[in-house]
C-alpha cells in the first residue's frame, strides 16, 4: 500500500510525450513530424524501428549493411538524390537522409513539391522533408534575399545541434545550389561541418538511356552551360577527340543544334529532358531542334573519332524519331 500524500516517484510534474521521454530534443522532433506526416503514432514508429533493429541484429554478415552513423552535431550535409528515378538514387544517400535530424528539400513555394523532394517521396517516404523557398528567376536581388533567409535558418538548426541534410538534384558538386547555401552558412558559422554525398548527374542517366559511349581509351569529356560563350563551345567542338556535354538547355536548344551542324556534329548528338521524371523525352537533335525544352535538358555530343553512339537495345535512331513523333503527353512535374 502507498501512504498517503507521497509523491509517486514516476508521475511527472509537467506534461510529457512518454514515447520520447529518453531521446534528445532534436530526435523527438522529427519523431514528431514523421508522425504527423505519415499518420503513424510515435509509439508506433518507435516499435517499428526496435523490431526493424532487432531483427536485423547487433551485427553485419557479407552483403549486409550496418545502420547509418549518428548524427553529427552541427554538421551539414549536401546529398545528391540523381536525376529523377527513384532507383538511382544512392544507398549512401538514403542512409544521410534516414540520420539526419533535419532535411531540407529547395522549392519555389511552400506548398510545391520540388523535383528533390519528388525523388525522396518515392525512394525514402519514411523520411520528413522541410521545405525551403528559393527564388529561381533573374531577379538577383530577390534570389540573395531567399538565398540570406535559408542560410539564416540553417543556422539556427545547426546551432541547436542538429544535422541538416540540404538535397539536390544530380550531384552537390555540380551546377547546384549546395555550394551557395554552403557558401553562405560558412561565413556566418565557420566552425560548421560539411560533407556531401555523390549523387547520379542526368546525363550519365542519358548517356545509359540513349546508347552513347561518353568516353573511350585517350579521348576526354567536358560539361558546358548551353549558355556558355559561342567561342568556348567552338573551340570544344572543334575536338574530334572530346564528348561535349550541354546542361540547362532550356530554350537553347536551336542555338545549340546551330553549334553541333557548323562542327559537323550534329549528327549522333542526343537530347534528354525531364530524365525519369513524367514527360520525359529522350531524342536525336536533329528531330528536336526546333522545338522548346525544359531547363532540366541535357545534350550529348559525342567524341565523332572512337565513342559514339552504341546499340544497346535501349534506343536507336529510329525509336528516337518514333517518340518525337509521337511524344509522350504525361504532366510534368513542378520544378
Amino acid at each position: 500500500m502507498i501512504a498517503v500524500g507521497l509523491v509517486c516517484p514516476t508521475s511527472y510534474p509537467i506534461p510529457v510525450r512518454k514515447t520520447s521521454v529518453y531521446l534528445p530534443e532534436p530526435l523527438k522532433n522529427r519523431l514528431a513530424q514523421l508522425s504527423s506526416a505519415v499518420g503513424t503514432s510515435e509509439a508506433e514508429l518507435i516499435r517499428d524501428a526496435i523490431d526493424a533493429r532487432l531483427t536485423r541484429g547487433t551485427g553485419t554478415t557479407t552483403g549486409e549493411r550496418a545502420t547509418p552513423d549518428r548524427p553529427v552535431p552541427g554538421r551539414l550535409v549536401g546529398v545528391g538524390v540523381g536525376p529523377g528515378p527513384a532507383e538511382a538514387i544512392t544507398i549512401g544517400a538514403i542512409d544521410a537522409l534516414r540520420r539526419a535530424d533535419r532535411v531540407v528539400a529547395p522549392c519555389t513555394g511552400l506548398d510545391v513539391v520540388g523535383r528533390a523532394e519528388t525523388v525522396v517521396r518515392q525512394a525514402a517516404p519514411d523520411v520528413a522533408v522541410e521545405r525551403m523557398v528559393f527564388v529561381m528567376q533573374p531577379d538577383h536581388e530577390a534570389r540573395a534575399g531567399a538565398l540570406n533567409n535559408v542560410c539564416d535558418r540553417m543556422v539556427d538548426y545547426l546551432e541547436a545541434g542538429e544535422e541538416v541534410a540540404f538535397i539536390t538534384l544530380g550531384d552537390p558538386n555540380v551546377y547546384s545550389t549546395v555550394s551557395s547555401v554552403f557558401s553562405g552558412v560558412r561565413s556566418r558559422r565557420p566552425e560548421t561541418t560539411f560533407e556531401t554525398v555523390a549523387g547520379v548527374m542526368a546525363f550519365q542517366a542519358l548517356a545509359g538511356a540513349g546508347g552513347v559511349v561518353l568516353t573511350d581509351e585517350q579521348q576526354s569529356m567536358v560539361l558546358l552551360p548551353a549558355s556558355a560563350p559561342e567561342e568556348v563551345i567552338a573551340q570544344e567542338l572543334s575536338d574530334r577527340s572530346r564528348t561535349v556535354i550541354f546542361y540547362k538547355g532550356g530554350g537553347r536548344i536551336a542555338a545549340v543544334a546551330d553549334q553541333l551542324e557548323a562542327a559537323d556534329r550534329l549528327d549522333g548528338a542526343v537530347l534528354g529532358e525531364l530524365i525519369g521524371m513524367p514527360g520525359e523525352r529522350i531524342a536525336v537533335v536533329p528531330d528536336v531542334r526546333d522545338r522548346p525544352a525544359s531547363y532540366l535538358s541535357s545534350v550529348i555530343s559525342p567524341a565523332p573519332t572512337g565513342a559514339g553512339p552504341v546499340p544497346v537495345g535501349n534506343i536507336d535512331m529510329a525509336t528516337a524519331k518514333a517518340e518525337v513523333e509521337e511524344p509522350n503527353r504525361a504532366g510534368t512535374v513542378t520544378p
